[in-house]
């Protein structure tokens, strides 16, 4: 079974003043695909905070969900702490969350979310607002199984496995 992390990126979550309703959302969308959730972490807006949390999480998961900090306001940096950890970038994956969800919302073209692996794990920035959210799985996630198999390597390791 595929694994998952959440990482909730917000300042006023973090700091209590304002309610988390974006991991449980993220948690319940996993579960009904078949991806367990084994961890979830809250941090503010802080470039270095997000950084090392996609870094530990990924250590634990086959996939990091990311959520906040993806706008073009001065505090939202998720997107460039995500680059500074990933391997290499999956830009497909961000370009079909703004695609598929401007149909619905012509402000999502605004985001600047990224995709993309670190080792052998899926990192994905999704936005803050739980709609936004539900959205953006909801055109990920039929990806996701499949996306999932290439990055841990599956795939490749059965196609290189020596016949005996």
């Amino acid at each position: 079974m595929a694994t998952a992390a959440i990482l909730t990126v917000s300042d006023t979550r973090s700091a209590g003043t304002r309610a988390d309703t974006t991991t449980a959302l993220m948690a319940e969308i996993l579960d009904g695909i078949g991806i367990e959730v084994v961890a979830q972490r809250l941090v503010p807006d802080e470039q270095d905070d997000i950084a090392a949390a996609i870094v530990e999480l990924a250590e634990q998961a086959n996939l990091v969900l990311t959520s906040g900090g993806t706008g073009l306001a001065p505090r939202d940096v998720t997107p460039e702490a995500t680059r500074s950890v990933i391997d290499r970038e999956a830009p497909g994956i961000a370009e079909a969350m703004r695609s598929e969800t401007a149909r619905l919302q012509p402000l999502a073209w605004l985001s600047r979310a990224v995709a993309g692996t670190r080792g052998n794990t899926l990192v994905i920035n999704l936005p803050g607002n739980p709609k936004a959210v539900r959205e953006c799985l909801d055109v990920v996630g039929p990806m996701l199984g499949h996306a999932l198999k290439l990055s841990s390597g599956e795939d490749a390791a059965r196609e290189h496995k020596p016949n005996g």
